[in-house]
């Protein structure tokens, strides 16, 4: 195997200062661990803890992102409770969540997304973006219709750049619930969007992940899908311990 394998830890509203020791833990094992290459490994803290772990982290292996994103594209101003790319930058992130399903569900329609890619974009920051259908959406067998609708809507054509882009497809009805789609049906996912991308992008390998309950026992199965390059992962990386062997069980 020698394409990047990306493990993005979404803590969502969890962790406190003491819990950079288990960022530590995770770099320390793969300093010691050095078999495991071609990963790249970004941690998304709450916004409060990103600065003083990206300045206590000084590790090549261990990169950073944000969850959120202000859709204010100034550096700052009279906005209270926002946080704008540059802050963002200024904290240590590289990267940023947009499009999870659950902000979508708080504060996050289609347009939002749209400009919230672009700042980032145009402020240099890499993008993690979730797209995903709920449970109705899926029997009603619309599910890549719904995918198709998010990603057209979300990525201007004139300012998108792939190679700062980062697809992370998460359906709804699988996410925190334990439910895993088969390996047929993430592959049928996969090959549709990827045949969509290219026509309507014009890119042939754009970066897609899975995110949706992934744990170290279903990781072996879903990295049977050669069409996904890593994971985007919840509760399961909050503990170096199951976050590591989540890497370890992928590369077995």
């Amino acid at each position: 195997m020698n394409k990047t394998i990306y493990f993005i830890a979404n803590w969502k509203m969890n962790g406190n200062h003491n819990s950079i020791n288990e960022i530590e833990r995770v770099s320390n094992f793969f300093r010691k661990n050095t078999i495991y290459k071609f990963k790249k490994i970004i941690f998304c803290p709450p916004s409060n803890l990103l600065s003083s772990f990206s300045k206590k982290i000084k590790s090549k292996l261990i990169d950073f992102g944000a969850q959120d994103i202000s859709k204010i594209n100034l550096h700052n101003g009279p906005y209270t409770g926002q946080l704008s790319a540059k802050m963002l930058k200024d904290s240590g992130a590289n990267y940023v969540i947009i499009g999870h399903s659950e902000k979508r569900l708080i504060d996050e329609d289609l347009k939002t997304i749209k400009e919230k890619i672009n700042i980032a974009l145009k402020n240099k920051l890499k993008i993690i973006f979730c797209i995903g259908e709920n449970l109705l959406q899926k029997n009603k067998g619309s599910s890549l219709n719904v995918l198709k609708r998010q990603i057209l809507s979300s990525l201007d054509k004139k300012k998108i750049n792939f190679n700062n882009l980062i697809i992370a497809y998460e359906p709804i009805w699988s996410i925190g619930t334990g439910i895993v789609p088969s390996n047929n049906y993430l592959d049928k996912i996969y090959r549709n969007l990827k045949k969509f991308i290219k026509e309507k992008y014009k890119v042939n390998s754009p970066i897609m992940l899975y995110g949706g309950s992934v744990t170290t026992d279903n990781v072996v199965t879903l990295g049977k899908i050669g069409l996904i390059s890593g994971f985007l992962i919840g509760g399961a990386s909050l503990k170096s311990t199951s976050f590591i062997k989540i890497i370890k069980n992928y590369f077995k």
